[in-house]
């Protein structure tokens, strides 16, 4: 039994990446009454609302939702941390877990004299810092080991103070002895000194490891050549651990405070996402994203300034600090605005360009299911921007050569007709005037036959023509459209093998274009499958050249049986393999005595 809900609702989750993320659900009064993380947002999120659930409690939460939110985060521990802080700050009614402050544990490194540095689950504000959260509590206990093996830190809980080292009342314990501390009760190693171990933790804990995977490394390497296996093992673990370990989520981060964060989408069209994110105490609390449609040529830094003043009006924010990409036009006296190059502010500020993205994503979506044609009309016209058209490419072709060695060259030509394979329109070309390995004067023969032949048959011309390869294959198929009267009348490029390189004849500096535009996923696609095709073209061409030539020396065996072989055997390793009742089957017992005969004196014939 599916819960029924409104039409805009199963809309919103029909519609949900495939991503690491948090989710809430809202209530008919806008009130968060659960907040759930989910490796697969769009699998876990779908879970609720398919089926009648075993559990009471759950059946009641799914009536009651009225409306649901999301926020896509890179990893799903990321997702973890997100949702334990918003637990806390919205304390959802049907939440169970997390509301108590025994979460993830945090290492310290306190605010003494001589710090310590060890696993704790509070957080005291007294002046210490704290790094984490950590999910993965063994990889947290590994860090502080390894922390402790690499320097010399103090783990005793005496209260050492200048007060305390000169009544001299300090005792020398077994860490001492051991070489695990330096004597810091005694005074044995200053405190400047001792500071500088503590300034190389700090680096560590920030997510610099390689001092400790290069010192669990030379640990694994010196243990084992003194046949130490058990020790060296126990090491490899940990450095297993600590190589899978990635630095402190960016969602839940302590040292941030309350700020606002501004991230942008924005890929040249007309409209421009901008992601707002409001930090509390560290931890996100509220994310919105707005859209904005340019009506002349505004700027990024316009555009952020429109959206700051609407968040104002609209949310009640209050700026003080505000992470941007980049300065907005906008003056608001007391604001601090950041530019953050690393870091954590750069890691929030990349999940909210994220989210701005996302949304992007989910109204393309929504605009696809319910007007298709809007989409590729929309589609089509960033193709024709991004190659500079004069007309929507409506009917495009790709063409990629393939040869192994020189033998059995092969091309193929693919044809997309409004942005989507028309895989009846596709054709394969046997190489005929070329001898060798010749992927010029081979793109040249295929296009001069292809084209010829569409003009001689009156058929339609594609808008535009994209060639699998650099300067060299471009140049050739611009001659071959010369020569046939076709230049200047077909738009023609060329992709180099980094994909977004981009080449237009007569220009040798290439066009790069955004990764995450449509027009390279578009691309990308058409060279995909111009490959495969190619490539399935070229194997079974070599499988029956193999086969043919195999069975040409065999008395008795002719072409028409050949070709059956061919066709059902598809190799002559399947051929040799099979029994001669499975070769009977496909060509008469008589035949079949004759072909495992031949084939049997063959082998036994070669060196």
């Amino acid at each position: 039994m599916r819960h029924q809900k409104s039409a805009e609702l199963m809309e919103k989750i029909s519609i949900l990446p495939d991503t690491p993320g948090v989710y809430m659900y809202f209530d008919k009064d806008g009130k968060v009454i659960y907040v759930g993380k989910a490796k697969n947002l769009k699998r876990r999120v779908s879970s609720y609302f398919n089926r009648t659930h075993d559990v009471l409690r759950t059946n009641l939460l799914v009536r009651n939702i009225a409306d649901m939110k999301y926020i896509v985060v890179p990893t799903e521990q990321d997702a973890l941390n997100l949702e334990n802080s918003m637990i806390k700050e919205y304390k959802p009614r049907y939440n169970v877990l997390l509301k108590d402050d025994k979460s993830y544990p945090w290492i310290v490194v306190t605010n003494e004299l001589y710090p310590r540095v060890f696993l704790t689950r509070q957080h005291i504000r007294d002046g210490s810092k704290y790094y984490g959260p950590y999910t993965n509590v063994g990889v947290a206990r590994t860090v502080i080991d390894l922390i402790c093996r690499l320097y010399p830190v103090r783990t005793c809980r005496i209260p050492i103070t200048p007060e305390y080292l000169d009544k001299g009342k300090g005792r020398l314990c077994l860490q001492y002895h051991i070489k695990r501390c330096r004597g810091c009760c005694t005074g044995a190693i200053d405190s400047k000194t001792y500071g500088e171990y503590i300034d190389r933790i700090r680096q560590i804990l920030r997510g610099e490891t390689q001092e400790l995977l290069n010192f669990l490394r030379t640990e694994m390497e010196r243990l084992a050549s003194e046949l130490r296996f058990e020790e060296a093992q126990e090491l490899k673990e940990q450095y297993r651990l600590l190589e899978n370990y990635r630095s402190k989520s960016v969602i839940v981060s302590q040292t941030m405070g309350d700020i606002d964060v501004f991230g942008f989408d924005d890929d040249g069209s007309n409209d421009v996402y901008v992601n707002y994110m409001h930090l509390r105490r560290g931890a996100v609390v509220r994310s919105v994203t707005l859209r904005y449609r340019r009506s002349l040529e505004e700027s990024r830094a316009q555009i952020l300034g429109y959206a700051m003043e609407e968040i104002r009006e609209s949310l009640g924010a209050v700026y003080d600090e505000v992470i941007v990409a980049e300065l907005p036009e906008v003056e608001i006296p007391g604001v601090c605005f950041t530019i953050p190059q690393r870091g954590d502010k750069a890691k929030i500020l990349e999940v909210s360009c994220r989210n701005a993205r996302q949304n992007r994503i989910d109204d393309l979506k929504h605009m696809e299911k319910h007007d298709p044609e809007a989409r590729t009309e929309r589609l089509l016209e960033r193709i024709k921007k991004d190659f500079r058209l004069s007309e929507l490419p409506r009917h495009i072709e790709c063409f990629d050569n393939s040869n192994i060695q020189g033998t059995n060259p092969v091309a193929s030509c693919v044809v997309f007709r409004d942005g989507r394979p028309a895989k009846r329109d596709y054709r394969h070309f046997n190489i005929k005037t070329v001898e060798g390995p010749d992927d010029f004067a081979s793109m040249k023969e295929v296009l001069t036959r292809r084209y010829t032949r569409l003009m001689e048959e009156g058929q339609e011309l594609p808008q535009l023509i994209v060639v699998d390869g650099g300067k060299g294959q471009l140049s050739s198929a611009v001659e071959a459209l010369e020569e046939i009267g076709l230049r200047g009348k077909i738009a023609i490029v060329g992709i180099a093998k980094r994909l977004e390189e981009i080449y237009f004849p007569g220009d040798s500096v290439p066009l790069y274009i955004d990764k995450n535009s449509e027009t390279l996923r578009v691309i990308q696609h058409l060279r995909d499958e111009a490959h495969r095709f190619g490539i399935t073209h070229h194997r079974n061409r070599r499988s029956k050249s193999a086969l043919v030539g195999e069975l040409d020396g065999i008395k008795g065996i002719g072409p028409k049986t050949a070709e059956a072989l061919l066709q059902h055997f598809k190799s002559v390793k399947r051929l040799r393999e099979a029994s001669e009742a499975d070769i009977a089957a496909v060509v008469g017992p008589a035949k079949a005595k004759i072909v495992t005969t031949g084939l049997l004196e063959s082998s036994s014939s070669k060196p």
